[in-house]
């Protein structure tokens, strides 16, 4: 059995002609045109949903993470109900570093808390390498996933090396990563020894995902915005290579995203990726001139936008789909996660506005 461009089995040895490969997401992340611009929102299964949160009543998160159908229904429910043009697999990006024997757990209202936080060579000795039978949950999910979506893809996630280093050496997480950048300025050796760990655990969990059959996969680079870009250069984009390089010859889009990179976005780029998530702050036009003219954008509604009137949300997602006109190839998404509070049928309304207003003729 060989493997598509989608990363979705083909048992004929050849490439589909349909399915995901085609879908107006992939599409876009090749910088292809398409039907309309393709959309979905990070964190669109979530606590936004009143099906998500009966659901995961009395299930603590990394337990939920690990039930392959518990997986499987919270991934598909916010495409049944918003008709968004891609699922991202309901995980968290510390499951991998819990499987490489990380003692941890996600603390409702707080996020990830580790026991032991990482302060010498022989705590990041202890950060084991995973294979797929560490993480065999992730793999059966993501295989039950492919084979209820259809044509619609399934995107694949990680956290990148320098988010999941910070919590680590924080402890949790943090405003400052003040603990983080005193480990990275003052014992450098020890933080490349860090992050070269975490890489390669990263990398081992997306090729599970690819494996299994994701269409794309997005790493998550959430707290690099709290560095320069010199800085990133130097102590970040070298592991952000190691994952994204080495899923290369995976043959599916590769997305990099974080929060508050304006000033990193070209680096970003530079690290491998296909596509280049832009957080709110950044206009899409601008980020294309600074990320260039061969990778796709993603992004960039403000998630606070849609708790505002309908008419303010109209207006801000036809300037977002203009602005992203200058891209070579764009999804629509959040700037960031979606907030729980939001109404769910404002994400299903802006759905369909996405669609309604970038609807081409294609050939």
């Amino acid at each position: 059995m060989t493997t598509d461009t989608t990363g979705t089995a083909a048992r004929d040895g050849q490439p589909r002609h349909g399915g995901p490969a085609h879908s107006p997401f992939v599409r876009a992340c090749r910088r292809e045109p398409g039907p309309h611009t393709p959309v979905w929102f990070m964190r669109q299964a979530g606590r936004s949903l009143p099906e998500y949160r009966e659901i995961r009543a009395n299930v603590p998160m990394l337990e939920s993470c690990r039930r392959p159908e518990l997986v499987t229904e919270i991934t598909l429910q916010p495409v049944r109900r918003h008709g968004v043009d891609a699922a991202i697999l309901f995980s968290d990006i510390v499951v991998p570093v819990a499987a490489a024997g990380v003692d941890l757990d996600i603390v409702p209202g707080t996020g990830p808390v580790v026991a032991e936080p990482v302060r010498t060579a022989a705590d990041v000795d202890r950060i084991r390498p995973i294979t797929r039978d560490d993480v065999s949950y992730v793999d059966e999910a993501v295989r039950l996933l492919v084979a209820e979506l259809g044509d619609t893809p399934l995107i694949g996630f990680a956290g990148a090396p320098f988010t999941l280093a910070s919590y680590l050496v924080e402890g949790g997480p943090s405003r400052t990563h003040a603990k983080t950048k005193a480990l990275m300025y003052g014992d450098p050796d020890l933080w490349h020894a860090l992050c070269a760990r975490l890489a390669e655990v990263t990398l081992s969990f997306l090729r599970v995902q690819v494996d299994a059959g994701v269409s794309a996969v997005q790493l998550f680079d959430s707290w690099a915005g709290a560095l320069s870009e010199a800085d990133y250069r130097r102590y970040v984009m070298p592991h952000s290579v190691r994952v994204l390089g080495g899923l290369a010859d995976a043959g599916v889009p590769r997305i990099h995203f974080g929060v508050g990179t304006a000033e990193l976005l070209g680096a970003m780029g530079e690290a491998g990726a296909d596509v280049v998530g832009v957080d709110w702050r950044t206009p899409l036009d601008v980020a294309t001139r600074r990320i260039g003219p061969d990778k796709a954008v993603q992004g960039n509604l403000d998630p606070c936008v849609l708790l505002a009137p309908w008419p303010v949300v109209e207006a801000e997602v036809r300037r977002i789909l203009d602005q992203g006109r200058a891209a070579p190839g764009h999804v629509f998404n959040l700037g960031h996660g979606v907030l729980p509070e939001t109404d769910p049928d404002v994400l299903t309304r802006v759905v369909a506005l996405v669609h309604e207003l970038s609807a081409r003729p294609v050939e």
